[in-house]
């Protein structure tokens, strides 16, 4: 028989760790420890928590922090604190061993030790079930795009009320910017239970750097990117999709542009299946542009045509287990969740990407994202 896992230990917020949020199904805005014990989840939490994460959460036990605090007074005096909590229980439940994660708060990390506990950095994640999505989880993600589209909506509604003079978009009597698009979008969102945070609206040049959240004037007849990716309150999963639009009439090479990253997002998108290496998902989709005319180059100045990877992992965070790049072979697994996403950047000419988010099964790709493609706006 193999040798059963060491049980995990954390210490950590919902809130910045999504390890912590999978364990136990429950927010709790301040650290605070669990651990595993012969397969259930135990929980310490203040008077403040603790009978909400009794009544919400999956642990199977909650302790309170005050009585543990006692007893680990009553062995290692006044100033215990979490270590010391943590020893006292590792001895009182007969456990001198845990696993841990690479993001393990590390002062912690050296007390327990020097208190004797043996803690051994898990090879990987964590919990590397967390890739595998169950079907509550891939509602849980739908509904993240669902508030996705809820943005793209307001967003297409105002695009279209703008009025164009000269290069300029006037929205409201007054210049249409990344920042009133995007405040717009994202109040929608809020109404609906999502929270946006980041939301990416980019025009011109500026959506030429992926990541390039998008500041001042939007002009008309350029490419404007727009990626939201909004967490849904109630369950912590995020949603991740991204459009690209224009405003007034485009130039045939970027009509030509916007038609080429549509089709290498439906290439990949129909290569994507159980068992498949995402570096081929990949491949495909930098072949299709190459067929098509468009270099990628590196220079001392950044990088021009498609320098990012094709899809990620989502779940509990944005960026999580799963890849559709270059980086690894990385065979795609059933149920997990991946966002697909080439795009093409070229100063000058703008930039594009088609983002959605699909389910892996083992004969192809189930959408679990969906809003039109409809990018020009008279």
């Amino acid at each position: 028989m193999p040798k059963s896992p060491l049980p995990p230990l954390l210490y950590a917020d919902t809130v910045t760790n999504a390890d912590m949020l999978y364990f136990g199904r429950v927010d709790v805005h301040d650290p605070f420890i669990a651990f595993g014990f012969r397969g259930k989840k135990i929980s310490v939490q203040s008077a403040l928590e603790f009978g909400r994460v009794r009544k919400n959460s999956d642990f199977d036990t909650v302790l309170s922090r005050e009585a543990c605090l006692a007893r680990a007074r009553k062995v290692y005096g006044l100033k215990a604190g979490a270590a010391e909590i943590i020893a006292t229980l590792a001895k009182e439940y007969g456990q001198r061993a845990f696993r841990i994660s690479g993001d393990f708060p590390a002062a912690l990390y050296v007390k327990l030790t020097q208190l004797g506990l043996k803690l051994v950095f898990a090879e990987g994640a964590l919990f590397p079930e967390r890739e595998i999505k169950t079907v509550w989880e891939a509602g849980c993600i739908r509904e993240g795009n669902r508030l996705c589209s809820v943005g793209y909506l307001v967003a297409e509604k105002i695009l279209r009320a703008a009025k164009i003079k000269g290069r300029a978009l006037i929205y409201q009597s007054k210049p249409l910017t990344s920042e009133t698009l995007r405040f717009h979008l994202e109040t929608a969102i809020r109404a609906e239970g999502g929270n946006p945070q980041d939301t990416i609206v980019a025009g011109g040049d500026q959506a030429c750097d992926p990541h390039e959240r998008g500041s001042g004037p939007l002009h008309a007849h350029e490419l404007i990117i727009i990626d939201i990716f909004p967490r849904v309150i109630k369950t912590g999963y995020f949603g991740d999709m991204t459009r690209t639009y224009l405003k007034g009439r485009p130039r045939e090479v970027q009509r030509r542009m916007v038609a080429t990253v549509r089709e290498a997002q439906k290439l990949a998108t129909k290569a994507v299946r159980a068992g498949v290496d995402g570096r081929l998902v990949h491949t495909a989709v930098t072949q299709c542009f190459t067929d098509a005319g468009y270099e990628t180059k590196h220079g001392k100045n950044g990088s021009v045509g498609f320098f990012h990877g094709t899809g990620h992992g989502l779940g509990l965070a944005v960026h999580e287990a799963g890849r559709i790049s270059p980086a690894v072979a990385y065979p795609l697994k059933k149920d997990s969740v991946l966002t697909v996403e080439p795009g093409l950047y070229y100063p000058g000419l703008g930039g594009c990407r088609w983002e959605d988010v699909v389910q892996v099964t083992a004969t192809g790709a189930r959408p679990l994202s969906k809003h039109p493609y409809d990018w020009e706006i008279r």
